[in-house]
């Protein structure tokens, strides 16, 4: 290719000068500079990686290894050399990775928002860790909100106020932060939150409506029912909206099992004793409640699992039931 034909093919969009040669190679060596930056920051933040999960104790010496960081969250940032979203990213598979493992080592059921037999020690100190490296990280809020709160929540606190301070125009944070105050029975401070979450650009009239009925009412169940029907709505991950989902089939279930009750007394008061088989009071549950029943007259929880009939007028939750029992 010739000069001239060089110089055409290097006009600016506008009309002005060509590129010369020199500048074309000056040009394209700042590029390789920039490239070379690029995969030289990448394989210090792999580096680091590696360097952080080789102090982690082998899977067999779990269960006797007293669970720490070898890096604080701002050492993690300096040594990330601006690569801090990857690193963040890196701190966040860590953090559910540790949480699937204690799942999977632990016998029972449990609820992702009662971890607290579980054992995940170091898990406010992953998520700390992900939000300082990265403190626009929303789903590490998010999580960290429904979580943390039965592992410490005085570190669920933090974790959201520090959303908070970083994120001052994200209202669902403040909801997240009310959520955790509700949990703990705080229902003056969760009113406060919601209504400071209220005067946020863009906040949903539903979040001044929560402040006033939370100092009052925090502890009503038709509470618990609206904050679990708000979780489930603004949620983004699917197993935040499945936790919701499970919580409200809880609360249906609780009110079930008390009309149930209720037929039960009435029954006693009219035969002098409890019923032994469903088929006695089946048809009084019926013209009292919309519950299902299976073939055997049992009636059915949200979960389409039946009850269980127990002596003294009580009924129950199946162990098998999908709807949580605490």
């Amino acid at each position: 290719m010739n000069r001239k034909r060089f110089a055409r093919l290097n006009t600016n969009e506008s009309g002005g000068a060509p590129v010369e040669p020199k500048a074309e190679s000056r040009l394209q060596r700042g590029d390789a500079l920039l490239v070379s930056v690029i995969i030289v920051g990448l394989a210090l933040s792999a580096a680091l990686a590696r360097f952080i999960e080789a102090r982690r104790p082998p899977e067999s010496a779990l269960r006797d290894y007293s669970e720490e960081l070898y890096v604080t969250p701002e050492a993690a940032r300096r040594m990330s050399l601006g690569f801090n979203g990857l690193v963040a990213d890196w701190y966040w598979m860590r953090s559910l990775q540790y949480v699937g493992r204690k799942l999977i080592q632990h016998p029972e059921r449990v609820q992702i928002d009662d971890l607290s037999a579980v054992g995940l020690k170091i898990l406010p100190s992953l998520m700390d860790t992900a939000t300082t490296l990265d403190p626009q990280f929303m789903a590490a809020y998010e999580y960290g909100a429904v979580m943390l709160p039965a592992i410490d929540a005085e570190a669920a606190i933090r974790l959201a106020r520090k959303g908070i301070e970083a994120n001052p125009h994200q209202w669902r944070l403040y909801q997240q932060l009310g959520y955790i105050h509700w949990q703990r029975g705080e229902f003056k401070e969760a009113s406060a939150v919601y209504h400071a979450g209220a005067k946020v650009l863009g906040a949903p009239r539903w979040m001044e409506a929560m402040a006033a009925r939370m100092e009052d009412e925090g502890g009503n169940r038709e509470v618990a029912r609206e904050i679990f029907r708000r979780m489930y709505d603004e949620a983004d991950d699917e197993e935040i909206k499945k936790l919701a989902l499970q919580r409200l089939a809880q609360l249906q279930s609780f009110d079930e099992r008390e009309a149930i009750r209720r037929v039960f007394e009435d029954y006693r008061r009219r035969t002098g004793r409890c019923p032994d088989k469903w088929a006695e009071v089946a048809p009084l549950i019926r013209r009292s409640t919309r519950l299902q029943f299976d073939e055997h007259a049992a009636p059915l929880d949200p979960a389409n699992t039946a009850y269980i009939l127990k002596p003294d007028c009580e009924v129950d939750l199946d162990p098998r039931s999908e709807v949580p029992y605490k």
